[in-house]
């Protein structure tokens, strides 16, 4: 464990898992099911998140194999420099050491996640939520599994059943070494890690992601990129408010259209006006609501969106592209889309090939964290004798 693993034996034990779950595919929806059917909490999203079925496992596939395929990301060089005394300087990219991942309801993360992870060089901690602990243990016992098959201790994926207690004081005072936490669940789980853990967190931060429908936005678009907003409300890249400009041509007539065919999928359309506080612009539903509110102007909605946003990803619709310049440059979001819907917020769907998570911190890396995001840096120096005078 204190060596890091080849890239050779890390791609062979991907493909392998790859494989493994493949073959075990009925085994892991049939354990899940017991979790589904022992959940009784009334979290929809969390319901939605914690589901694994064929189409699920398809993804772990997928996103295993991906892995397999993509370059290694440590020892990439940065920076190489030959000082003045002869020596040589190059600053490479390196695993981080061990990385904890803590997460609720979704066993996928228990692939995908850890699988970027692994590949770029790290143990992995895993801490699960108890609603999926039968899915994750099976997934685990995968990862064992194929880790073995290669020779390679099954001290590199381990899983932390812990309860909350003692999940805190793991984080308080950590039993081993961590160099780097990733939380990902909901507020409360995000404000609890923060507020316990003793080393680095990235902070994959809350959604209440805004669409701003210019005066000059194309209402059909606008339309569609608003339902397809809200087509998968567990995601953190779901629209959960929609600004309107108060000069839209034809404005009523398109309000209407769009409380209509909201109200026809189930979804609950919410008026700012009939809201006194400005509470519920903060809030993150990860349910069936959308809160519906007029603004005057581009800059209004910048303004708008960057002091109740989490800060994930916001969307401007208009055929104005200096309009959708200004907005771009000037929301505070880690993803900004002109004419796009917020559910492209995804690793896969901007060419990563998968996520860890979607960081709404500034530092390090903003957005879909890749396989070439989750490393930190290492200074090689070569001399022959050198010292500073």
């Amino acid at each position: 464990m204190n060596t890091l693993l080849s890239i050779e034996t890390r791609n062979a034990v991907l493909l392998t898992m790859a494989q493994f779950l493949g073959e075990e595919r009925k085994e892991i929806i049939n354990i899940n099911k017991k979790d589904l059917e022992a959940y009784k909490g009334d979290d929809i999203s969390m319901l939605d998140r914690l589901k694994v079925n064929n189409a699920k496992v398809d993804e772990m596939i997928a996103a295993a194999k991906h892995l397999a395929s993509q370059n290694d990301p440590v020892g990439v060089e940065r920076f190489s420099f030959k000082h003045d005394n002869g020596m040589q300087v190059y600053n490479k990219t390196a695993s981080f050491g061990t990385v904890l991942i803590i997460y609720e309801s979704r066993p996928d993360v228990t692939v995908e996640a850890a699988g970027i992870a692994f590949k770029s060089g790290n143990k992995i901690l895993l801490k699960g939520g108890k609603e999926s602990l039968n899915s994750n243990l099976k997934i685990v016992e995968l990862w064992h599994k194929a880790l073995k098959q290669h020779n390679a201790s099954t001290n590199w994926v381990e899983y932390l059943q812990f309860n909350r207690t003692e999940t805190q004081t793991f984080l308080e005072k950590p039993t081993q070494k961590v160099d780097l936490i990733v939380p990902r669940g909901g507020e409360k789980l995000i404000a609890f890690v923060k507020k316990h853990a003793t080393c680095p967190v990235i902070i994959s931060g809350r959604g209440n992601n805004f669409v701003y429908v210019h005066k000059d936005a194309d209402t059909k678009m606008a339309l569609d990129i608003i339902i397809n907003g809200k087509s998968k409300i567990s995601a953190c890249n779901a629209v959960d408010k929609v600004l309107i400009d108060e000069n839209l041509p034809n404005r009523i007539e398109f309000v209407n259209q769009l409380i209509e065919k909201l109200t026809s999928l189930n979804i609950e359309v919410l008026k700012a006006k009939d809201f006194s506080s400005d509470e519920i612009w903060y809030e993150e539903f990860l349910d069936y609501k959308i809160l519906i509110g007029n603004i005057s102007s581009n800059e209004d909605a910048i303004a708008k969106i960057n002091k109740y946003s989490g800060g994930h990803s916001s969307v401007i619709i208009t055929k104005n592209n200096d309009v959708a310049k200004t907005f771009m440059e000037n929301v505070d979001t880690a993803a900004v889309y002109h004419n796009a819907s917020t559910r492209f917020t995804d690793g896969g769907q901007l060419g990563l090939g998968g996520e860890l998570a979607i960081s709404t911190d500034k530092l390090h890396q903003r957005g879909p964290i890749g396989l070439q995001h989750l490393v930190t840096n290492k200074w090689y120096v070569h001399g022959n004798g050198q010292v500073r005078s």
